[in-house]
């Protein structure tokens, strides 16, 4: 049987009775140069020229693309598209094979540059056709672009339609015993859709939002589909208020938390909940039992905790079992570029390939943050609470710079000098400069000494702390004061309650797990004035401390995620006066460098994505931390 070349859509094809083939530009040419061929695939024909009389044949090939832009609320359009004479032309698809050539205005043409690297996305995506495609494949297409150069790619997506629930007068599950505000309600409706659409997806909403709530509501909607158990990883200090706000908004969820005493060794207890709670530790060393269930969710909370791409707790969260990831952090970057990695990669495995070739092509700075929106950004959803807290109550932000007295400037020196003379600049690290940070706080910090003495006596920054304090007594207020070092805690547990006559309560690294709850909560209460000593980094996470309006910064950290953290404690949904936040430090010292540092990272966070300032960075603060000398006073 003999077929008969016949035009179809915008390109050559061959029919013979019912069945279609579509011949690759090679093959068209063989034919029009009357080569030793009878047939196609067994099929006899003739040449193109004697079916088709009119049709010219161009020499000349043309260049391919491919385009991205909207189609509709949540959806990416994909078009493959030939350039001639600045026309375009829809090249066409069968079967996820691309047509290596088109016809338009009855000429013939091949296509050229591009079309095997195209070709080869569509095989790895699994797209078969111009049309509709789903995120996974757009976000798989978007990191092949960015990670390997390729101009054959235009992107027209605007990202923000990700962000638009695809049926926003759904409502949230009845089981739910909470009233969301409307931003949550968006945020759930968002989860929802992302968990089944693309498997996986990373919740960046601002600490204070109430994460945690949108989470328990998208958990509701898993359990009334029938998709249990889930998995929620947090750090120990979460375990507890997971748990009880659980059993306090979605009472239906059956949770248990598998930690410490309370773990099992026979994986099948975990089919008896709907909802198990564990630790990032947890998950490291009961990696195989858990690994045995098939889990519907497993969500991460707290998860920069994984932004160490080599660590074990990183490498077995993202070896856990799963149908769908869901990464919830209100600090989704927070020092380097690979920090977002590792909560993309836990989300959709693989779609950023390898932490190596990520690093070679997305640099440590604004360009690269700019570089990875477009990933990035469809796979997140990060509100800001100025933004969707409308009737939160003001946040009055106080920097306050303050010069030491001759007798701070004169040892901070003598400290100085002695760590410049044990070390080069070239080999040393940011934690080589703590002793300059610890006198920074209060010389006691530093003097191994039992004798005790007025600490306003030889600390002006302390006389400002007490200033501040004197204030916020007298207003019969509370007091959240942040600080990193243990001899601090010390001074101020001693001397705040002689000095003010109020009570004390703190929490650090050495405070038992199971207590630090019940202290926020006794804080909380508490109807006269009181402090809550803590340090950022065992209680600047989790904790709901609405009770006090004036949250002190003593020492600054050289990650502003962590004193963002920490002043969330305070700044959040529930607060009904004022939040004063204060943040000391002294001039002319490492604070000052600290301080430039966390004002540096903040403008590159709201100028991109992701912004951060790198290893190189650290070198540059180091070098002016060695060279700036407070001065004394005139």
């Amino acid at each position: 049987m003999n077929a008969v070349w016949y035009i179809v859509d915008n390109h050559l094809a061959l029919k013979c009775g019912n069945q279609s083939l579509h011949p690759n530009a090679e093959e068209v040419y063989a034919f029009l140069n009357k080569q030793d061929m009878e047939s196609i695939q067994g099929i006899c024909c003739k040449s193109p020229v004697e079916d088709i009389a009119s049709l010219r044949f161009s020499r000349v090939g043309v260049p391919v693309s491919m385009i991205l832009e909207n189609s509709g609320t949540n959806s990416v359009s994909l078009k493959i598209i030939a350039t001639r004479r600045n026309s375009n032309i829809l090249v066409d698809t069968v079967e996820g094979v691309i047509i290596d050539h088109c016809v338009s205005d009855n000429v013939w043409f091949y296509l050229s540059d591009g079309i095997t690297e195209l070709q080869e996305l569509l095989d790895k995506t699994g797209i078969k056709s111009s049309g509709v495609i789903s995120i996974r494949q757009y976000l798989k297409i978007v990191e092949h672009s960015t990670l390997n150069h390729t101009r054959f790619i235009k992107n027209d997506v605007d990202s923000s339609i990700f962000k638009r629930p695809v049926d926003e007068t759904e409502n949230v599950p009845s089981t739910l015993k909470a009233n969301l505000f409307p931003y949550q309600k968006t945020g759930y409706l968002w989860i929802k859709y992302m968990l089944q659409e693309s498997q996986g997806c990373i919740l960046g909403d601002e600490m204070g939002l109430g994460k945690t709530m949108q989470v328990i509501a998208s958990m509701l909607y898993l359990k009334q589909i029938g998709k249990t158990p889930m998995l929620v990883v947090a750090p120990i200090s979460l375990l507890a208020n997971w748990k009880r706000e659980c059993e306090k908004f979605a009472p239906s969820l059956n949770v248990w938390v598998h930690h410490g005493g309370a773990r099992t060794g026979n994986y099948r207890d975990f089919l008896q909940y709907d909802v198990v709670v564990t630790s990032y530790t947890t998950v490291v060393s009961d990696i195989h039992m858990l690994n045995m269930i098939n889990w519907e969710l497993v969500a991460l909370d707290e998860a920069q905790n994984i932004k160490n791409p080599y660590s074990a707790r990183t490498k077995n969260c993202k070896a856990l079992r799963r149908n769908r990831s869901l990464a919830v952090s209100g600090t989704p970057f927070e020092n380097h570029v690979t920090d977002i990695w590792s909560l993309v990669d836990f989300a959709l495995p693989n779609i950023l390939g390898s932490i190596e070739k990520y690093k070679e092509e997305i640099s440590d700075d604004v360009v690269g943050g700019e570089k990875i929106e477009p990933i990035l950004s469809p796979l997140m959803i990060r509100r800001l609470v100025n933004d969707v807290a409308k009737d939160l109550p003001e946040k009055i932000v106080s920097t306050q710079p303050i010069q030491m007295s001759d007798e701070e400037c004169d040892q901070y020196t003598q400290y100085l000098e002695q760590i410049k003379g044990e070390t080069d600049a070239e080999n040393i690290n940011l934690g080589m400069l703590q002793k300059l940070r610890i006198y920074c706080t209060h010389p006691l910090a530093v003097e191994d000494s039992s004798i005790w003495i007025d600490p306003c006596e030889c600390s002006v920054k302390y006389q400002r702390f007490c200033e501040i304090l004197t204030e916020i007594v007298g207003r019969n207020e509370k007091v959240i004061v942040f600080t990193s070092y243990k001899k601090m805690f010390d001074i101020f547990k001693k001397d705040i309650t002689s000095r003010f006559g109020i009570k004390v309560w703190s929490i650090n690294g050495e405070t038992p797990v199971d207590e630090r709850q019940s202290i926020v909560d006794t804080f909380n209460r508490l109807d006269s004035s009181a402090a809550l000593i803590l340090n950022p980094r065992a209680a600047g996470t989790g904790l709901n401390i609405t009770g006090a309006n004036h949250v002190i910064h003593y020492n600054l950290e050289w990650n502003p995620s962590l004193e963002d953290q920490s002043s969330a404690r305070s700044y959040r949904r529930g607060q009904q006066k004022t939040v004063f936040i204060y943040r000391l430090y002294y001039e002319g010292t490492v604070e000052e460098v600290v301080n430039e540092r966390i004002e540096r990272k903040r403008d590159i966070a709201s100028s991109a994505v992701v912004g951060n300032i790198g290893i190189n960075q650290d070198r540059d603060d180091i070098i002016k931390v060695l060279e700036l000398v407070p001065s004394i006073k005139k």
